[in-house]
């Protein structure tokens, strides 16, 4: 498959880059990324919720009434779960949700993804870029001139750029991100991906098959 290459005015360059099959050209696994979108999540909870049980509620033992005579339900403590300001039932205690995966499980999940953004041209390649100093505006720009959405739009480059990084950070729904951080469940949720032609090379050498072996 291959993209032709923009410059950030969203012009052709006449060159053209060549995305690899075997990462966006593979029938997508559906049951893959919803693991991998699964784990990431289930990693990224806290699991500290907690409530109390009726054994951990503060509050008198006595027996609140006598046992037969008065015409209701028998009741023996203050904490009955039944009471209010009373224990909990089965409440959340603290655990750990996260879960493994298998590497090869993870990237078939992470080439589907992408194989899913190419199919619906949801991908665009730009030259490698960068700003001498930070500027909200020339990323306003260039997402105006590359005529892509700036709702979850993601710029995917080879490596740290602080000065892109920081000329958007006031935007709420636009991300920079490096090739080598891009999660099955970032790409999902992208609307569109923009990757540096550098990043391109990034991604075969991530994918190599012979780390599959």
């Amino acid at each position: 498959m291959e993209l032709s290459v923009l410059n950030i005015a969203g012009q052709e360059t006449g060159r053209k880059v060549e995305l690899n099959d075997t990462i966006f050209g593979i029938q997508p696994n559906e049951h893959a990324i919803y693991l991998d979108v699964k784990q990431y999540l289930a990693n990224k909870r806290q699991g500290t919720h907690k409530a109390k049980q009726r054994n951990e509620v503060s509050g008198s033992t006595k027996k609140l009434k006598k046992q037969k005579g008065t015409g209701g339900a028998r009741a023996g403590s203050i904490k009955n779960p039944l009471f209010r300001g009373g224990g909990r039932v089965f409440g959340p205690v603290p655990r750990d949700y996260s879960f493994k995966l298998n590497k090869k499980l993870k990237r078939l999940a992470r080439r589907s993804a992408l194989s899913l953004k190419a199919s619906t041209n949801a991908v665009t390649v730009v030259e490698d870029f960068t700003f001498e100093t930070p500027k909200t505006k020339r990323i306003l720009q260039i997402i105006k001139d590359l005529n892509v959405s700036s709702r979850n739009l993601v710029f995917v480059m080879n490596g740290n750029n602080d000065n892109v990084y920081l000329s958007v950070r006031n935007l709420q729904d636009v991300s920079v991100m490096r090739v080598s951080d891009l999660a099955t469940y970032d790409i999902m949720r992208a609307r569109h991906l923009v990757f540096v032609e550098s990043s391109v090379e990034g991604l075969n050498e991530m994918f190599n098959l012979k780390n599959e072996e």
